[in-house]
């Protein structure tokens, strides 16, 4: 058996797999975010922890004999937070996260620190990223900079916790800006402009290769005996791509979870950083992807539900039901809750719905969501054209995958081919439960395999039409009201 554990945002989930490649179950345990200050997020690496191991009990519960068989472990997680350890290996403050935008200043000051930034790493620099957290981390608790003797993305610290190593992947570290993309390996130039050293980061492997054992202490409490291979593991992207058997040259997949991607496998290192768009490593060798990232997509649904007290699939089929030829006179809704990276990297971006009146009621507000985040996720798809890259159909992953309503509209609005696959909602925990596999010893042409099709989703040329024009309104929207973002500037009384 074969276990993979999914470390998220909003919760971390695991999954065993049975060598003849069956799901045989899935658990999982919530986590809250804390925005102590606006625009901050943060979460506790001990409540990380706490959750994998009741969600490890949880899954035990349910099939103790086949957990008890697990031999191979891998790792997915949120990419880019900030784990600050000593050198004793104590947490020094809370994780910053993925979705924090306090270092805005701090990514200027790195592209000024390091002009071949954007050539090594292939990326802008963005505040979700790693290193300009560092950087606000010296420039504002100096005492904490000064201190840190390793710096771990967060499912590197479970694997601390497992293994008492401290290891990485090419996958996840390069999204921290620290890491050469094309060589796959740690860049001295560019630690050296966050005044960091290589002594400071973890060795590296690649996502399919063993890390390390788990301890013996953790295997007595979780209920395994015998060696248990960890496998280094990826990102949650590179490990969703694994999950759904994206491993060749033009795979590509849409994940719908609390951000949005739209990523597609290459061969080689091709980065477009003028675009934002992200150009990484996969989470095996001799592959990258690349991709355009939403910061805020189901999360999106999540909050408006919240704000009319409703629950997410009511919300969805509502919006379904709607009459086709209303849905042009849905508001606009710009999902960037939490600011935005692919095309704008405008992290001031904000939430907007546009063009509402006493006819706009719940549901063409759900529906101007679901169209917001799919036109956001549009735009990302156009910067992916303008760098070459064009899928010939698409994945869907995430918790947003399972709406065929949603699946029909983002085929429509990105002609392309959309496909779900069954249990695409567990694509990263099964990616690292693969990774688990292949570090255990399994063979790449039985691990690595594309799940059937459940349904697939074929664009209408009408409504892609339709779509494109609500999408030029939806691009003028956003260049009217960004400078009204911009914090320089006097808010209206």
């Amino acid at each position: 058996m074969y276990l993979g554990i999914d470390l998220g945002t909003s919760e971390v989930k695991v999954l065993l797999l049975s060598a003849d490649a069956r799901v045989l179950a899935t658990a999982g345990s919530p986590f809250h975010v804390s925005r102590p200050h606006p625009r901050w997020a943060e979460q506790d690496p001990a409540d990380w922890w706490r959750g994998t191991c009741e969600a490890i009990a949880k899954l035990r519960a349910v099939c103790p004999d086949a957990f008890a068989q697990v031999r191979g472990i891998g790792l997915s997680g949120q990419m880019h937070g900030a784990v600050l350890l000593d050198a004793a290996d104590r947490v020094l403050r809370p994780a910053i996260l993925w979705n924090d935008m306090r270092s805005v200043e701090e990514c200027d000051e790195l592209t000024r620190r390091a002009p071949e930034l954007h050539t090594i790493a292939g990326n802008l620099a963005m505040p979700g990223f790693t290193a300009p957290k560092l950087l606000w981390v010296a420039r504002h608790e100096p005492d904490v900079f000064a201190r840190t003797a390793c710096v771990l993305l967060p499912k590197d610290y479970l694997r601390l916790r497992m293994t008492g190593e401290k290891v990485s992947d090419p996958s996840d570290a390069a999204g921290t800006l620290w890491l050469d993309v094309a060589r796959r390996d740690w860049s001295d130039a560019l630690l050296g402009a966050c005044d960091m050293r290589r002594a400071q980061m973890p060795r590296l492997a690649e996502g399919s290769a063993p890390s390390g054992v788990l301890r013996a202490d953790v295997a007595r409490e979780w209920g395994l005996s015998g060696e248990v291979v960890v496998a280094a593991g990826g990102g949650d992207n590179a490990t969703s791509a694994i999950g759904i058997g994206a491993t060749e040259p033009g795979d590509g997949f849409v994940s719908l979870g609390t951000s949005g991607v739209l990523c597609v496998v290459g061969d080689r290192f091709s980065p477009n950083p003028a675009s934002a768009v992200h150009a990484f490593c996969h989470a095996i060798p001799d592959r990258w992807h690349q991709m355009s990232v939403v910061l805020s997509a189901a999360s999106c649904l999540r909050w408006v539900c919240k704000l009319t007290n409703t629950d997410e699939p009511t919300l969805v089929g509502e919006a379904a039901a709607l009459a086709p030829d209303s849905l042009d006179s849905a508001p606009i809704f710009l999902p960037y809750l939490s600011g935005e990276r692919t095309p704008h990297n405008d992290p001031y971006a904000q939430g907007v719905f546009f063009g509402m009146t006493h006819a706009t009621d719940r549901a063409l507000l759900g529906y101007a969501v679901l169209e917001g985040v799919t036109l956001a996720l549009t735009d990302g798809l156009d910067a992916l054209a303008a760098a070459g890259t064009a899928p010939s159909a698409l994945s869907l992953l995430g918790g947003g995958a399972r709406s065929a309503f949603w699946a029909q509209l983002l085929a429509d609005a990105l002609a392309t081919p959309t496909r779900q696959h069954g249990g695409g909602e567990t694509g990263a925990a099964l990616g690292a439960a693969r990774l688990g596999w292949l570090a255990a010893g399994g063979e790449p042409s039985e691990v690595l395999t594309k799940p059937p099709v459940a349904a697939q989703f074929t664009p209408d040329p009408r409504r892609h039409t339709q779509l494109r024009a609500r999408l030029q309104a939806y691009r003028e929207l956003y260049r009217h009201v960004r400078p009204l973002f911009e914090p320089s500037r006097p808010r209206l009384a």
